[in-house]
């Protein structure tokens, strides 16, 4: 459906920049990050959890570079991969070098963080030969001594304090395809740096809640945090911190822009908690429709409410709709409007259909837009 005027989102402006073929910043989608926890140096299963990852629809991903077999491995990785890699190289220099000259698309560093400024200078150098670009990663579990000691703990000017003078760094040697991120775990802290953060640069910003938790509070800390500030027009690329599966991550973070009106990827899905007026198990028959419908990556809406008391005006607002009836008899709605009743032994089976249906019926018509417009 269409996003109402009283929904729309005035973006903050920033200076673009490239993460290998993904644009950041600027007027590009705001574009969603994960991270493998596959130890490097296993390739195969490193790949092979990037393209679940793929599949779930990530636009850039990160993996650990903390040792030489891990950037030994990274050339075969980022052959495989159809997403831009980032490489963390913690706090070896010589990980950048190798990382840079491995093929990835950005470094994740502190500068102030590797040593000498020589060895800064080397990283550098090896970034613009190699066309990387740069993220500063600033964190309130590891923020410098002399910060803490300036403001006796972490705090918002704390942050944004370290991600100044971390940009002061590449700027001082000529190098400005940086992005920036001022994360922690506390919600109120990370939002409030980012707020500040983002009234003194012109950079991009790479939003996060850090070690957020697990799926269902990691999910709920991210949404405030994130949500908040995408909401006020803040951030050009997510990455949403869960102790859950990567594509989990990926899922998260579509959900978090869907919810928005930001980016839609896939099935978005109305339904109703369920209640003693159901028609049908409205839980079991959300639970089954989102595992089968994971492969949709066409944008679209389904409503599905256990009721005449809602359903109908939910199902006016989404592409294909299903309210509980009697018996065992459903109302389906297409378009917003009642076309045929489902018997409940049919029921998934025929909304799996539907959905492939309307999915193939949109996608056609963009190619033909497309090819119009050539």
């Amino acid at each position: 459906m269409s996003i109402r005027p009283w929904r729309d989102i005035e973006r903050r402006k920033s200076r673009q920049i490239m993460v290998g073929s993904v644009p950041v910043g600027g007027d590009a989608p705001i574009s969603v990050q994960t991270m493998t926890n596959t130890p490097t140096e296993d390739a195969k299963a490193t790949i092979d959890q990037i393209r679940r990852c793929e599949d779930a629809g990530v636009d850039i991903i990160r993996v650990s570079c903390p040792t030489a077999e891990a950037t030994a491995a990274l050339k075969e990785i980022v052959r495989a991969a159809s997403v831009p890699i980032v490489a963390d190289i913690h706090f070896h220099y010589k990980r950048a070098l190798e990382a840079a000259d491995a093929g990835a698309a950005c470094l994740r560093i502190n500068p102030g963080n590797i040593g000498s400024k020589e060895r800064v200078r080397e990283v550098i150098a090896a970034a613009k030969a190699n066309g990387c670009a740069i993220r500063i990663g600033v964190n309130a579990g590891s923020l410098e001594k002399d910060l803490l000691e300036k403001y006796g703990e972490p705090c918002p000017e704390a942050l944004v304090e370290s991600a100044l003078d971390h940009i002061r760094i590449l700027e001082d040697h000529d190098f400005r395809e940086y992005k920036v991120a001022v994360k922690a775990s506390d919600v109120f802290l990370a939002v409030a740096a980012y707020q500040q953060l983002a009234s003194e640069v012109d950079c991009p910003l790479h939003l996060g809640i850090t070690e957020a938790g697990g799926l269902i509070g990691g999910t709920v800390k991210s949404s405030i945090g994130i949500g908040n500030l995408l909401w006020a027009g803040i951030g050009d690329t997510i990455r949403v911190s869960l102790s859950a599966e990567p594509e989990e991550e990926v899922r998260v973070g579509y959900e978090i822009l869907k919810s928005l009106g930001i980016r839609s990827r896939g099935v978005r899905v109305v339904s109703c908690p369920s209640c003693a007026r159901q028609g049908f198990d409205v839980i079991r028959t959300v639970e089954a429709l989102e595992a089968r419908l994971q492969h949709i990556k066409t944008p679209m809406s389904l409503s599905v409410l256990g009721c005449v008391v809602n359903g109908p005006g939910e199902a006016r607002e989404t592409d294909i709709g299903i309210t509980g009836g009697g018996q065992g008899k459903h109302m389906v709605y297409l378009s917003g409007v009642t076309d045929h009743h489902v018997q409940d032994v049919d029921m998934i089976d025929h909304i799996v259909r539907l959905v492939e249906a309307k999915a193939a019926e949109i996608e056609a018509a963009q190619h033909l837009t497309l090819d119009a417009a050539e």
